[in-house]
């Protein structure tokens, strides 16, 4: 029989109960929080009064996607919304701990009253933090936080760090109306976040509008669009030159593979050699230090992950199931694994599969084995 190669993974979501908000919180701002009704080929999300209509991908036949059973367009993990279920799938697939981001919470940018948004971070904090207690100290869960309004921002991050927390999930793209990351508004709440120990985790493909061509090959360009907006914070962050006063903070960008952060490291780093006097503020190290120091990225199936650490130099490169996603690994991960890593040099693999993990969120401990 073939050892199961066990993996920490930098990425995947867990679907929220359906009353995660009127469980908790009054019905007038309850009513007015994102739900999503599905139909036939499409599906309705309600944020606020505004209704946006979503394509849903076609139902998945048996035998289409190797490892699944036949699943309709909701297709879903078992355990993507079920805890003791979700422990079923990540031993089965050989996942010891997972950072964990929501899903209607992703939702949250397209609300614009301060005070439904801080009620409902609170609400969704809550209920994660209480629904991945039962999954033994495996899952990571991220923070939702109200970013309307710096000082809620920074009040919900210091209530979730005492809470347990020790990520805090960001949007690639602030709620409309509010500045850039490299904005000095945003300087404290990098500072709170270096203060209560939490990492900044973002998540691709939150930049807000994600539908950017239409026609021929539009899946395929919007699909790699998402992956920009990972890029454009961070840049943002080194740029602005939070890591020269927060040398602590780590930063995760989620879904967005690996290889990307030399090139950006390289590109960054040209303007500041040959152009220096463009420069504002001056960094105390060159932009690819940073990324070397401060940044951490996760991929799923991507074959140059690898070579990105051990050609590239860069040893931050995470392994990341995505699940439940149709775009993860759930029901193929061994075998993903194994085309990943068979022959690959032990160091290099538990780096990936593990290290890296470890170095953001030593307190889950290792994996069987």
């Amino acid at each position: 029989m073939t050892t199961k190669l066990w993996a920490n993974s930098g990425d995947s979501h867990l679907l929220e109960s359906e009353d995660v908000f009127t469980s908790s919180m009054p019905a007038a701002l309850a009513q007015r929080m994102p739900r999503s009704e599905k139909f036939e080929g499409y599906e309705l999300v309600h944020v606020d009064g505004e209704i946006i209509r979503r394509t849903l991908p076609k139902p998945i036949r048996e035998g289409e996607l190797k490892g699944m059973a036949l699943a309709d367009a909701s297709f879903r993990a078992p355990g993507s919304r079920d805890m003791a279920k979700r422990l079923i799938d990540l031993d089965q697939e050989g996942i010891w701990a997972e950072v964990v981001y929501p899903s209607l919470g992703m939702w949250a940018a397209l609300l614009f009253d301060p005070v439904l948004v801080r009620e409902a971070c609170m609400a969704l904090n809550d209920w994660s933090w209480n629904e991945v207690a039962s999954a033994g100290g495996r899952l990571v869960p991220t923070a939702s936080l109200p970013l309307l309004v710096i000082d809620d921002a920074i009040a919900e991050l210091q209530r979730c760090a005492a809470v347990g927390f020790r990520a805090v999930f960001l949007p690639t793209v602030p709620p409309k109306g509010r500045p850039l990351w490299n904005d000095e508004e945003w300087d404290p709440l990098w500072a709170a976040a270096d203060e209560a120990n939490m990492r900044i985790a973002f998540h691709i493909g939150t930049d807000g509008e994600n539908i950017m061509f239409r026609g021929r090959g539009g899946a395929i360009l919007n699909f790699a669009e998402t992956t920009y907006g990972g890029q454009r914070a961070v840049a943002q962050l080194i740029s602005s030159g939070a890591f020269d006063r927060h040398p602590d903070l780590k930063v995760l960008v989620s879904e967005g593979g690996a290889t990307w952060v030399p090139f950006l490291g390289d590109r960054m780093n040209e303007i500041v050699r040959q152009q220096p006097f463009f420069v504002w503020p001056k960094l105390k190290m060159l932009p690819k230090e940073y990324m070397n120091q401060n940044v951490y990225a996760s991929f799923q199936h991507d074959e140059t992950a690898i070579p990105t650490m051990t050609a590239m130099g860069y040893r931050n490169v995470m392994f990341g199931s995505d699940y439940p996603h149709l775009e993860g690994t759930y029901g193929h991960t061994q075998e993903t694994l194994r085309q990943l890593f068979d022959g690959v040099d032990v160091d290099v693999r538990e780096r990936i599969t593990t290290g890296a993990f470890l170095e953001l969120f030593a307190h889950v401990g290792a994996a069987p084995g």
